[in-house]
């Protein structure tokens, strides 16, 4: 962005192709900062989940405590 948006030179400096800088720079004008986090195979911050998914993931988690004492009982 300092050199009025090189994405030629950027691409060289940063040793990946001409199309990737030019989508981080798409991306940091369009959201900023934060779209350029990479958040693949992460799970969403529990703030994000919507009602239904928090459920689904106690249910689970309960489900997983109580094959741990399951476990624990049968030992």
């Amino acid at each position: 962005m300092a050199h009025k948006n090189d994405y030629k030179k950027a691409a060289e400096t940063y040793q990946v192709s001409y199309n990737q800088v030019y989508q981080w720079v798409r991306k940091y004008e369009f959201s900023g900062e934060n779209a350029l986090q990479d958040m693949r195979g992460r799970k969403r911050p529990e703030a994000e989940l919507t009602p239904e998914d928090r459920i689904k993931l106690e249910m689970k988690r309960l489900e997983a405590e109580n094959e741990k004492l399951r476990a624990e009982n049968a030992f």
